[in-house]
């Protein structure tokens, strides 16, 4: 085996790789740009060698760097993750001129199939059905629309090398592909090193489903059953979970030879990923297209690793030493069900916007998955698995993907991961900056989640006015209300004890009135009982002035909590949603109605950039007129692309900046009059 090897990214796919590597007695070494220099994978591995600024093209996309780092450390091996150069052909060819061993599939499977054009040819000839598209060279966007127009709408413009969501654009008109045509080369170009794009159909209410190869060395190559991944938002998935509640064992045989007799025809070994697309619309599953086959490991290996038994990093290091596969297909079974959610540094109450910074606060549900080399210990803490690559007090960065842990779940059946997903998620404390828990915490208990209806339109359906919190059910408002009443009554008869009082100390009030929604309920708190409006509820939960958490049992349900104190009241957040509520005594509470309304100012004639980013174009100059709706400037950040437009028409009275400048979250780009 091998006694040292290199792992070539960076974050929680960093860590990960290092825990399997240490419980297979192998020394790591990590490379690392300025950006990461207290990264805790840098800490995690044996050694570790600055590559280079904090820019990928600069250190983590060098190969040159990565190899020099390989002979200065004595590494046999590298292990790429995901991203970065995991599917760069040249790089695994760098690496074999120079005797390092690459833990990930041979070069000619990585062009072959790495490729999307090229691999959708390869598909074709080996009789794999395929989208309908053009996978030629497009010239330019005038191209672009007459092959768009001749394929029929709606089309999904795609990078050629693209992945994780990057470089992809959905055109429903010609107007989209003259929009989008050249942000998706930019894209790729900029994400990857390849501007080249192809166009295929895009199949409306798709659901996407993947399936996971491992093959050896020796010719054995198996499928580990499939993985549902259709929530994705722009083409970025953001909840996967093995298996599908689509697909029968009839549907999973066939999707599983056909993709094993894919990797089978160039010659594949270790892990890998063929993404399909499938007809939600045809339950016989018949319907299913190749979209791409992902030549590395997948963000989402752990859901597939829970249902399994089978460690994903453990097997690649194997097959890049050499051996074969200790298990046949017969042995692949599949064990209860496995939900990931990916919890993104963005913020779904202000359209997902990225959000960077430093994380104030991080603390997760469990302690960060440790791999005890058993098949219950890959399901984490009594079915609770965190995968990170962050600290508190550490900073999540602009120059790469905003990604700041994954959190999986396993349960017996579907429901039960849900749930844990529900209540983890309800316990994972991240401040500092915005990220996305409520949302997908939302998703866990959305019906149609629940049903297993699901496409790759989920999001755009479900919330197409985008995200506001989940809907608070009118129990949920009770509980809510009674846990607040409890905590203002214990913090005034808190305030009643302060010494040196100059009156004598009052007992503190037991009506309180609690407003949730604009809805009034009456508190009653006595020393053994409390009511909601008149109604009883069972409430145990202890309570210390300061505590940012609350863990409640409520008429028999376990609810956390997570508290912040407001002038008036509390700011609560549980089940998906952010819950303002106003705390008064009653006799106090009738003269708010006397408060007088702060109206937010109008800042709808300013283009405000909505977070840290560059400048990459500004459509219109000063005098300009512009419409409602119009494109004003494009903002990158975090690898995206984002197209900011004219909230309202009018003219351009003052630019404050320009193409090519970084600014700020709220800085103001242009004025209107």
């Amino acid at each position: 085996m091998f006694k040292k090897i290199l792992i070539a990214n960076r974050g929680e796919i960093a860590c990960r790789v290092v825990k399997t590597a240490r419980r297979m007695g192998i020394a790591t070494v990590a490379v690392y740009s300025d950006a990461d220099a207290q990264a805790p994978f840098v800490k995690m591995a044996d050694e570790a060698i600055h590559i280079g600024p904090s820019a990928a093209a600069e250190s983590y996309l060098l190969a040159d760097k990565i190899i020099a780092a390989c002979k200065q450390t004595g590494a046999e091996a590298v292990h790429p993750g995901y991203g970065f150069l995991s599917e760069r052909t040249s790089f695994a060819e760098a690496l074999a001129k120079e005797n390092i061993a690459f833990i990930g599939p041979p070069p000619g499977a990585i062009a072959a199939m790495g490729d999307k054009i090229e691999s959708k040819k390869l598909a074709r000839e080996a009789g794999v059905n395929v989208v309908p598209g053009f996978v030629g060279v497009i010239e330019d966007t005038e191209h672009a629309v007459k092959i768009s127009n001749e394929i029929g709408y709606p089309v999904m413009m795609k990078a050629s090398a693209g992945g994780g969501g990057k470089g992809m654009r959905l055109a429903w008109s010609e107007t989209d592909v003259r929009e989008g045509f050249e942000a998706t080369r930019r894209e790729g170009l900029n994400s990857f090193g390849d501007d080249r794009v192809f166009i295929e159909k895009f199949i409306e209410n798709p659901r996407h489903i993947e399936i996971q190869i491992l093959g050896d060395k020796h010719g054995n190559i198996l499928y580990l059953n499939e993985r549902e991944c259709s929530i994705q938002r722009r083409h970025q998935k953001v909840v996967e979970e093995a298996p599908s509640p689509f697909v029968t064992d009839k549907m999973r045989k066939a999707m599983g030879e056909q993709c094993v007799a894919l990797a089978r025809a160039v010659d594949y070994h270790s892990a890998g990923t063929v993404e399909l697309i499938v007809s939600g619309a045809d339950p016989t599953g018949e319907s299913f297209y190749f979209l791409e086959m992902n030549t590395r490991l997948q963000v989402e290996h752990p859901v597939t690793e829970a249902i399994t038994g089978i460690d994903l990093v453990e097997q690649m290091i194997r097959v890049a030493y050499g051996e074969k596969l200790a298990m046949t297909q017969d042995d692949v079974k599949i064990e209860g069900w496995a939900i990931e959610n990916r919890v993104y540094a963005e913020d779904p109450y202000r359209g997902f916007l990225p959000s960077t910074g430093r994380l104030v606060r991080y603390n997760p549900p469990v302690d960060g998955w440790s791999d005890d080399g058993t098949a219950n210990g890959r399901r984490g803490i009594d079915g609770i698995r965190v995968d990170d690559g962050v600290y508190e007090g550490g900073q999540v960065s602009m120059f790469y993907d905003p990604m700041i842990a994954k959190l999986i779940t396993w349960g017996e059946t579907r429901d039960e991961a849900a749930d844990k997903q529900i209540a983890a998620l309800d316990a994972f404390e991240i401040e500092g900056l915005g990220h996305n828990i409520d949302f997908v915490n939302a998703i866990m208990q959305h019906e149609r989640f629940r049903s297993g209806e699901l496409t790759t339109g989920f999001i755009a359906e479900e919330y197409p006015e985008g995200f506001h919190g989940a809907p608070a059910s009118d129990e949920l408002k009770i509980k809510l209300a009674a846990v607040a009443g409890f905590i203002a009554a214990a913090r005034a008869d808190r305030a009643r004890r302060v010494d040196g009082q100059l009156a004598t100390p009052l007992d503190p009030p037991g009506e309180w009135t609690v407003t949730l929604q604009k809805e009034p309920y009456t508190v009653v708190v006595e020393e053994d009982t409390i009511l909601v409006n008149d109604v009883e509820v069972d409430l145990a939960l202890e309570y210390t002035p300061g505590d940012r958490f609350i863990d409640a049992d409520i008429d028999g349900e376990p609810i956390t909590i997570k508290l912040e104190t407001t002038r008036m009241g509390f700011r609560m957040t549980t089940r998906g949603a952010i819950h303002t509520l106003d705390c008064l005594p009653t006799r106090v509470s009738q003269h708010s109605k006397h408060m007088i309304e702060k109206i937010p100012p109008d800042l709808s004639k300013y283009l405000i950039c909505p977070m840290p980013g560059l400048l990459v174009s500004l459509n219109v100059g000063e005098g300009d007129t512009v419409e409602t709706g119009q494109p004003l400037a494009v903002i990158e950040a975090m690898k995206m692309e984002n197209i900011l437009r004219a909230e309202k028409s009018g003219t351009v009275k003052a630019v404050n900046a320009k193409a090519g400048d970084s600014l700020a979250v709220d800085a103001i780009i242009l004025e209107l009059e």
